[in-house]
C-alpha cells in the first residue's frame, strides 16, 4: 500500500491537550522554519470538546512552528504509522512570540530566573498512569506479578521512550490495580516539560498499537487510588553546579534552596489552579491519600506539598547532584509548561524576598492546633478547582506573572470545564 510519512506540529493547550497541523515529511525542513497555521480560539477548545467563551472569537491568525530539538520519531516496527511529531512556539505571524503560549511563558520564566539569579532549573516529571489492558489483581502493588499482567507493553514503551530520546529512570507497577509509575532523568527548563509531554503522548502510542489505552487521569474513579504527577525540582548555579544543597543546612536544604521553597509554599493555593487544574484533581488533594492536602515542607514525607527527597549515600556518592525536592500537588490535567513556569515563578519571588527556609513540622499538620499551623505558615490547599481559581484571583502577585490575556483566556477555560 502507498504511503507518505506524516509529521505533526503541535504544542500542549491549556486542557493538556496535544493539538497541532500534519504535514508530509519531505516538507520538515520549510516548516522548521514557517511553521503552519493557527488560530487563537484553538487554545480555548476544553478536554470534552465545547470551545470555551474566549477573548479572539473568529478573528486572529497565528504561526504554530515546530522545534527541530522537540523532534519524536518512533518507528513501532509493527506496520502501523511512524510516530512522528515535534512540539513547538505558538508565534505572532511576525515571528514574535504570542502572549498566550504555554511553552512561552515557561521560557520567560526560566530567562528571568536566570537573569536575576544565574540560576537553572533542572527538573523531571514523575507520572503515574492507568494501562487498561493489565490483567487485574488485587493486592499486587508494586508486584513483579503485576509487571507480568501487562504483558509486553513495558518492553514496546522503554523502547518507544529511548527512541524518542527519553531515558528511563525507573519504571514500577503502582499501589492501585493496572496502575503503573514511570520516572525519567531530569533535563533543564524547556526540555523537561517537552519530556513530560513525550511520555504522555508514547504512553497513549503504544497502549494504542497494543489495542488498549492508557489514563493519566488524577481519578479514574471515585473509589480508586488517583494518578499523580511529582515534579522534582533542583537548581544550578551559573557553572551548572548544584545549589540547592548544604551538607551543613537542617536536612541539606540551602538558603537559596529554602527561599526558592519558601516562595512556594507563600503562592501554593495560586499554584494549584495551574498544577492541579481538574474538577477530579480534588477527589486526589485530600488528608491521607499520600498526595497533598496541606503547604507544608516535609523531609520525605509523602504527604507533603513539597517533600525534601531521599539521597543515595552508597559508595560515596555525591549528594549534592541528587539533591531535590519534589512537588507533589500536581497531576496530568495540568498543562506542564504552565505548571512548572508557575512554579519556578513562585520560586524566585521567594528569591527576591529572601524568604526564610520553611520550618518542617515532622507530623501530620492535621494533628496541630491551629495556632501552630498558623506559626508554621501552614494552610490547608485549595478543595475544589473553583476554591484554587479563586485564590489565583486573590493572589496579587501570582497574577502578575501572567500576560493579561493568557491570564483572562486561562480563567475563562477553566470556568467553562467547571
Amino acid at each position: 500500500m502507498i504511503r507518505e510519512e506524516l509529521a505533526v506540529a503541535c504544542y500542549c493547550d491549556i486542557a493538556g491537550q496535544i493539538r497541532g497541523k500534519g504535514f508530509p515529511v519531505s516538507e520538515l525542513d520549510s516548516r522548521l522554519a514557517s511553521g503552519v497555521g493557527w488560530t487563537p480560539t484553538n487554545l480555548m477548545l476544553t478536554a470534552f470538546g465545547p470551545i470555551a467563551n474566549g477573548p479572539w472569537g473568529p478573528f486572529g491568525d497565528l504561526i504554530l512552528r515546530p522545534d527541530a530539538d522537540a523532534e519524536v520519531r518512533v518507528d513501532f516496527q509493527d506496520g502501523s504509522a511512524v510516530e512522528h511529531f515535534l512540539l513547538g512556539d505558538v508565534l505572532n505571524t511576525d515571528g514574535s512570540p504570542w502572549d498566550c503560549c504555554p511553552r512561552q511563558f515557561l521560557k520567560r520564566a526560566v530567562e528571568d530566573l536566570r537573569a536575576e539569579t544565574g540560576l537553572q532549573v533542572l527538573a523531571a516529571f514523575e507520572h503515574e498512569f492507568y494501562y487498561f489492558g493489565a490483567q487485574e489483581r488485587l493486592g499486587s502493588a508494586y508486584n513483579l506479578d503485576a509487571i507480568r499482567r501487562h504483558g509486553i507493553f513495558a518492553e514496546v514503551y522503554l523502547a518507544a521512550l529511548r527512541a524518542a530520546g527519553i531515558a528511563c529512570d525507573s519504571y514500577l507497577a503502582e499501589y492501585g490495580p493496572r496502575q503503573y509509575e514511570v520516572t525519567c532523568e531530569p533535563a533543564r527548563g524547556v526540555r523537561s516539560a517537552d519530556h513530560a509531554v513525550i511520555v504522555r503522548e508514547i504512553a497513549r502510542a503504544t497502549a494504542q498499537r497494543l489495542d488498549s489505552r492508557v489514563s493519566f487521569a488524577p481519578a479514574v474513579t471515585p473509589d480508586v487510588v488517583g494518578n499523580g504527577v511529582h515534579i522534582h525540582l533542583s537548581l544550578l548555579d551559573g557553572k551548572g553546579m548544584p545549589a540547592a544543597y548544604d551538607a551543613e543546612a537542617p536536612h541539606g536544604l540551602s538558603r537559596i534552596g529554602g527561599s526558592f521553597t519558601a516562595g512556594i509554599l507563600r503562592h501554593s493555593r495560586a499554584l494549584c489552579a495551574l498544577t492541579a487544574p481538574s474538577v477530579v484533581s480534588y477527589l486526589r488533594l485530600v488528608p491521607h491519600r499520600w498526595s497533598a492536602a496541606w503547604n507544608n515542607l516535609g523531609f520525605r514525607d509523602r504527604e507533603a506539598m513539597v517533600r525534601i527527597c531521599p539521597v543515595n549515600e552508597i559508595g560515596g556518592r555525591d549528594l549534592s547532584r541528587q539533591y531535590n525536592v519534589e512537588f507533589r500537588a500536581a497531576d496530568a490535567t495540568a498543562n506542564p509548561y504552565l505548571a512548572l513556569g508557575a512554579i519556578i515563578r513562585a520560586g524566585l519571588e521567594g528569591l527576591r524576598q529572601e524568604l526564610p527556609t520553611p520550618e518542617i513540622a515532622a507530623c501530620d499538620p492535621e494533628t496541630l492546633t491551629v495556632s501552630e499551623r498558623k506559626r508554621l505558615g501552614i494552610e490547608r490547599l485549595p478543595q475544589s478547582l473553583d476554591e484554587a481559581l479563586e485564590a489565583l484571583k486573590a493572589d496579587e502577585t501570582a497574577r502578575s506573572w501572567f500576560p493579561e490575556q493568557l491570564l483572562d483566556a486561562y480563567l475563562r477555560h477553566k470556568g467553562a470545564e467547571i
